[in-house]
């Protein structure tokens, strides 16, 4: 209980300036809407927001080749790019540069195999991709739809070649072509079709939230993680006056516990830096139709976690500080690295993998990480397990460290 008096003293004596208190909400909200602004549409040169993946066909151009370019052409989240070069070497490293999300590589044979007129078992497609990559990770989905979708027409075809087959007909490769597309032109116009019908509310409203996540999401999750650790500063400048003026030596001197006072000061942290996400979260979602409630366990996870670790690495600063100066750059300079390098103004996936590499050893990744499989990939509570707990490992460790450090004097 007397922890809790001291956490309710700080965040009076924080809210006393309520100029900086709004500073911590205003900058934040300006931020996200500059960054959305200057990303939105980002995603190619034409304007189509969908991830390029580069398309080789080493098949000469056989009606399968031309079919599955149809079909990845027809995807919601990959946009194919045909490029004339046989090379499977210079696919991998357009992939690896970030060109590409994916490459996906049709082998001569192919077509032969998967229609039964080859020799021997049908060559695979080669599917390029760099397995650390969120972005490849959509981009091998949207493909694997499009061969799954492909390869079932192939079935299809030969089902039908051998249907005629055993009626005595002759079947040729021509009849084969032509039972393929046709298959292929089924998945577009299928006999069966299930029609949902919304209110024209309902349909603007969804319309606005696409749109608006799209262009958002990014900028909210990721300027959101790094300005809750600028509110650490008045926080922990209040540790470190404190420490200079003996109230903390004199606090000893009551019934306060030396755990209860770290607990208090961290408590203050943690309920200012949680009342900012909520804040945050909020605004994102009514005002720019960010959707974090459509996985609002997923979201409150996300958001504990992270004032967890920001409060905690406050409670350092605080802790390693000796004057009011030392806060504010330290924690500027701890901000600005953690956000560039976690991602917060560019989504990793954009960079190399060595920069993802090095951005995961962050907890601001982990954080824009969670937040960002709920607002752009759309995914649920199992989702955000791993960066939830990594994002609460670091929070421990950085407590740990200020624990073991917190001096009175």
């Amino acid at each position: 209980m007397r922890a809790i008096d001291l956490a309710l003293k700080d965040l009076s004596q924080i809210f006393r300036d309520w100029k900086a208190a709004l500073f911590l909400v205003l900058m934040p909200v300006g931020f996200t809407l500059l960054f959305g602004f200057v990303f939105s549409g980002a995603g190619g040169g034409d304007g189509d927001p969908r991830l390029p993946v580069g398309f080789v066909d080493g098949d000469d151009g056989r009606p399968t080749s031309t079919h599955l370019l149809t079909l990845l052409q027809g995807s919601e989240s990959i946009r194919p790019e045909v490029w004339d070069r046989d090379d499977l070497d210079a696919a991998k490293d357009r992939v690896a540069a970030g060109e590409w999300a994916a490459a996906v590589i049709v082998p001569a044979g192919f077509g032969d195999g998967a229609l039964g007129t080859g020799e021997g078992d049908s060559p695979r497609l080669i599917i390029v991709v760099d397995p650390a990559s969120n972005a490849g990770h959509t981009a091998q989905a949207g493909i694997q739809r499009a061969a799954m979708r492909l390869m079932s027409a192939t079935q299809a075809a030969r089902l039908t070649a051998n249907a005629y087959q055993d009626q005595g007909e002759t079947v040729d490769q021509a009849f084969l072509y032509t039972t393929l597309e046709r298959a292929i032109t089924a998945w577009g116009d299928p006999p069966l079709q299930v029609i949902t019908n919304q209110s024209g509310a309902a349909v603007e409203a969804a319309s606005e939230s696409e749109g608006a996540a799209n262009d958002y999401a990014h900028s909210s999750a990721g300027i959101m993680v790094q300005f809750a650790m600028a509110g650490l500063i008045g926080a922990a400048s209040i540790l470190v006056l404190e420490r200079k003026s003996g109230s903390l030596q004199r606090l000893l001197t009551t019934p306060i516990s030396r755990l209860e006072i770290i607990l208090g000061h961290y408590l203050a942290m943690y309920a200012m830096v949680l009342l900012q996400l909520v804040i945050l979260v909020a605004f994102g979602q009514i005002f720019l139709a960010v959707p974090y409630m459509g996985a609002h366990l997923a979201t409150i996870l996300m958001i504990v976690v992270t004032a967890f670790w920001a409060a905690s690495l406050g409670l350092l600063i605080g802790t390693v500080a000796r004057t009011e100066e030392q806060v504010i750059i330290m924690t500027l300079i701890l901000m600005l690295v953690l956000a560039g390098l976690g991602g917060a103004w560019m989504p990793l996936e954009f960079t190399s993998e060595a920069f993802q590499t090095v951005g995961h050893l962050t907890p601001t990744a982990w954080a824009i990480d969670g937040f960002e499989n709920i607002v752009v990939r759309g995914l649920g509570l199992a989702s955000v397990w791993v960066p939830a707990l990594v994002t609460l490992g670091f929070g421990l460790v950085f407590f740990a460290l200020a624990a073991w450090r917190f001096k009175f004097e």
